[in-house]
């Protein structure tokens, strides 16, 4: 994102106090993807706040990330039903396949990972989404053929 969008949504927000910094963060978050440290700077300039209570508030909030999405972006649900049918197992084969902890992008921006708490729907744990695709009853062999699947479309779109 350039800095002229940042300035944009700012100048939307003109006059605004500290009362308008979550929706600031989410119209950031919505144009850049993510809470880049330059946009926390010209946030915390904005609202005369330090860039540390901008940190704190946008931390406090799994809806903010401060890394951009990778292009395949995987969300594996940690909820009580999909925990209770072996959600664990999947996260550790993700992770162990993608070279990735929760809450990071690859270097190639290929892949990301994230942990939620429950994406409602229990009835076909444990969940993976893949970019908002829901994968029912996963598990590490069926993961392989989803990493693979995405591996295959970027060698194709490339």
């Amino acid at each position: 994102m350039v800095t002229a969008d940042i300035d944009n949504i700012l100048n939307r927000h003109s006059g605004a106090g500290r009362d308008h910094l979550i929706p600031i963060l989410q119209e950031v978050q919505e144009a850049e993807g993510y809470i880049s440290p330059r946009a926390v700077a010209k946030i915390a300039e904005f609202l005369n706040l330090p860039a540390s209570k901008i940190y704190g508030v946008a931390t406090f909030y799994n809806q903010f990330r401060f890394h951009p999405k990778g292009r395949f972006h995987f969300m594996v649900c940690r909820g009580t039903a999909c925990h209770v049918k072996g959600s664990q197992k999947v996260l550790d084969e993700l992770t162990k396949q993608l070279k990735l902890e929760p809450g990071q992008t690859s270097r190639d921006r290929l892949f990301s990972l994230e942990v939620v708490a429950c994406m409602g729907a229990c009835g076909l744990a444990p969940v993976v989404s893949v970019n908002g695709e829901f994968y029912a009853k996963v598990t590490p062999r069926k993961l392989m053929e989803i990493i693979q699947e995405c591996r295959q479309k970027e060698v194709v779109d490339v």
